[in-house]
């Protein structure tokens, strides 16, 4: 983990936690299939903090479908886990991103302070 400066964030503690641990399990899930590594750290810019969950899995074929409900390419899966933690994102005037320009792939949360 890369910590950050120390923030504080107003919201849900058990809806945020539970929206870190789906980025986590995702990411370790994609990890696996590949023996990469799992990354996550936090920065604080323009008065937004940014989460990130990088992995070194297979990536993502198609984003096309990486919000739509019980939609998933896991044998295991539901498909409800990143669009729980989208709408809880969104909750709190935050946004979650997945981000494609390395290896594997970078969920990216970003909320206000």
């Amino acid at each position: 983990m890369v910590a950050g400066p120390e923030v504080m964030v107003q919201g849900d503690n058990a809806q945020l936690e539970q929206l870190l641990i789906n980025l986590m399990r995702n990411a370790v899930d994609a990890s696996l299939e590949t023996g990469g590594t799992v990354k996550s750290g936090w920065t604080q810019n323009n008065g937004k903090l940014d989460v990130w969950v990088t992995n070194e899995g297979p990536g993502l074929a198609s984003t096309a479908n990486l919000f739509v409900p019980f939609f998933t390419t896991k044998i295991e899966g539901s498909g409800i886990g990143l669009v729980l933690s989208r709408q809880i994102a969104e909750a709190h005037s935050g946004t979650l991103e997945n981000r494609q320009d390395l290896r594997g792939c970078e969920a990216r949360l970003r909320l206000p302070l």
